[in-house]
């Protein structure tokens, strides 16, 4: 017999007698504002109408048994809708914060919220037990209705939780001044909000069911549905080890959504990657992700080996990903996606040392920078040429010196000569601020380097904290021009020459100021190219910025060539 109990449930139904607890393999608290927007429009529709709406569908697993005081609780894994329930649960504590408790009916209401969110036991236990949660934000809201701001958040994770508590807030705050009640509220919440529930009993069931119902138009990414669709086969199996096998996938898991859940778009670019990086010949662009999902479940038949196989790699892949986009510095050259691609091809592969894999690395940003910085191409641009380089540096084990030389192919239409002439007398500000920034800072490495210091910058790290555009100054203001009834030129105004990078908003503090006015501040920020241009600001003029162009781009001449 199929053990399934799908029940059409309030919320207030739901929750009664349940604990719910999301396993450290499934994703974690990922959606966005426009997400939480749409749940919380559905509430004020519902609220509108004066009926039922339905919300979702929940799936979950039925685990063991749990007695609080003298009531039995049953624990459920939820495998589909834990962002839903999340989000719900954060809505119904925050009201449970807004409510006056010095009036009788809003204490009761307060309590009884108070006692479904945490249960009344020695260990105040909560009705939801998340995962990944090691900074401890979700459970503090629930026990004490306390939070940090979002901006302090050190993970993709935590800032999306934390902007979910920030957003049920303000719903309840701006639900209170529309003259609203919130006992209407709770009772909206807790009796008119209806699910489907899939209570299930048999894990081997769990991926089936999930796989069913987001084939039917569920809005589940590709990511998770591969992760529902390899523990499939893995319960399909009928190895005598199958439930170590499991044990091992769930802990494949659990790493890589912890890894996912550092960085927005990370798990869409790891399954595209993996996919593409897996094909059995080269292709000239990344993969899609319903492609990506259903080569790599292919490739996942018919063994439970090529099921930890192919959970191994997509791991790796995920890691390399991340770790290539942890390094802000060079964001101007992984905004390209295929770019990318090629950079996690090198860091997967495990014959290149560790000073091969840095010099191949240097001349793939030399080459994509030339290409999508100082050309100014769009990312349509080599998308083959890169792709199939990928593709080969895992597939086709490429030496470091091919690959050095397939780089310097992709990057031979696009000469470093003329790609310095289109940086002159041309506007470097308007829409090059990223490109900006990453150029002077190689410019402040090669300072550092040519003084015989360590680069280690505080002031850096600030710099790749904030947007580019707070750093960027301006050596002769813009204001300059109008006062002299000049309408300024773009490409004098923001041309190289007249550029620089300050710590954030010092340009701002700077204002209108003559460039020999600034000469202090710039020695104060400790950074090399900025004291390096006070020893040209006395007297500086239209020369003065040519001037200071012209070295500017004959180093660049040699920063940027193979």
């Amino acid at each position: 017999m199929i053990d399934i109990q799908p029940q059409h449930l309030t919320l207030d139904q739901l929750f009664y007698g349940r604990l719910f607890r999301i396993p450290q393999y499934q994703r974690t608290y990922s959606w966005h504002k426009k997400q939480r927007q749409d749940l919380l429009d559905d509430v004020r529709r519902a609220a509108e109408k004066g009926r039922s709406h339905f919300m979702a569908t929940i799936v979950g697993l039925r685990r063991e048994k749990r007695t609080i005081m003298t009531k039995e609780h049953q624990v459920i894994e939820i495998v589909d809708g834990q962002q839903r329930i999340t989000s719900l649960i954060l809505l119904l504590k925050a009201i449970a914060k807004a409510l006056d408790r010095s009036e009788p009916s809003a204490r009761r209401i307060a309590h009884e919220i108070d006692e479904t969110l945490v249960k009344p036991d020695k260990a105040s236990l909560l009705l939801l037990q998340t995962n990944h949660d090691t900074s401890h934000y979700f459970a503090e809201y629930m026990r004490s209705g306390n939070h940090p701001s979002p901006d302090l958040a050190g993970t993709l994770a935590d800032r999306e939780l934390l902007s979910a508590i920030e957003d049920c807030e303000r719903f309840v705050a701006d639900w209170q001044d529309a003259g609203n009640s919130l006992e209407d509220l709770v009772g909206l919440l807790k009796n008119r909000l209806t699910f489907v529930f899939h209570e299930i009993g048999d894990e081997a069931l769990v991926y089936t069911v999930f796989e069913v119902l987001n084939s039917r138009g569920l809005d589940v990414s590709w990511f998770d549905r591969l992760k529902s669709i390899l523990m499939a086969l893995v319960f399909e199996s009928e190895t005598g080890n199958r439930n170590e096998i499991i044990d091992e996938v769930h802990q494949l898991w659990t790493d890589i959504y912890r890894c996912v859940g550092l960085r927005l778009g990370l798990s869409t670019e790891s399954l595209c990657f993996a996919a593409t990086l897996r094909t059995s010949y080269p292709h000239s662009r990344p993969l899609g992700e319903e492609e990506a999902a259903n080569l790599l479940r292919d490739q996942s038949k018919g063994d439970p080996a090529k099921v930890i196989e192919t959970t191994k790699w997509l791991k790796a892949v995920t890691e390399a990903v991340d770790q290539l986009l942890a390094d802000h510095r060079r964001n101007a050259v992984t905004e390209i996606k295929q770019a990318r691609m090629v950079a996690t091809a090198v860091y997967l592969q495990p014959d290149f040392t560790g000073d091969e894999k840095a010099e191949i690395l240097r001349r793939w940003e030399n080459v994509t920078f030339r290409i999508y910085g100082m050309f100014r191409k769009d990312a349509r641009t080599a998308v083959g040429d890169y792709v199939r380089l990928a593709w080969s540096i895992v597939r086709a084990d490429l030496s470091a010196d091919q690959v050095l030389e397939r780089l310097s192919s992709i990057g031979a239409t696009f000469p470093i000569a003329q790609a310095v002439e289109n940086l002159r007398e041309t506007d470097c500000y308007t829409y090059w601020a990223e490109e900006l920034r990453y150029f002077f800072h190689r410019y402040e490495e090669h300072l550092a380097q040519k003084a015989g210091q360590n680069f280690n910058n505080e002031q850096w790290n600030r710099i790749w904290q904030s947007s580019a555009a707070d750093s960027i100054e301006h050596i002769r203001p813009q204001s300059y021009w109008p006062s002299l009834g000049l309408a300024p030129d773009p490409n004098h105004v923001h041309r190289l020459g007249n550029l620089l990078i300050l710590p954030p908003r010092l340009n701002s503090k700077l204002g209108a100021r003559s460039p020999e006015e600034k000469a202090d501040e710039y020695r104060k920020t400790g950074l090399l190219l900025a004291q390096e241009a006070t020893e040209r600001l006395d007297g500086w003029s239209f020369e003065s910025t040519k001037e200071r162009e012209d070295a500017l781009l004959e180093w660049a001449l040699q920063e940027w060539a193979d």
